[in-house]
């Protein structure tokens, strides 16, 4: 598992910007940075310091998501009509 780029996937899905999550967990911002650019490795009690800042679990930050999950992500960002489309083109397979 790529840590920085967990993070930046979790950071993104709470909605937070690099320095919005750097300030809210109480860490360097250009530290925060240079992990998720794979620059530098962050300790676990910085870990855990964004993970509460997310209001996640280390065990969470830790479980991966499975293509299903992934899966049903996606298609709750599609508009009906998008949904009735592609279901209609999934039944015509």
């Amino acid at each position: 598992m790529d840590v920085g780029k967990r993070i930046v996937a979790l950071r993104e899905r709470c909605g937070f910007t690099q320095n919005g999550l750097a300030e809210r967990a109480g860490v360097s911002q250009t530290h925060l940075r240079r992990v998720e650019l794979g620059e530098a490795d962050i300790t676990v009690g910085h870990l855990q310091l964004l993970c509460d800042a997310m209001s996640i679990s280390i065990e969470e930050f830790f479980k991966e998501e499975s293509v299903s999950d992934e899966t049903a992500v996606a298609f709750s960002k599609l508009s009906p009509k998008q949904k009735t489309l592609l279901l209609t083109f999934l039944e015509s397979l």
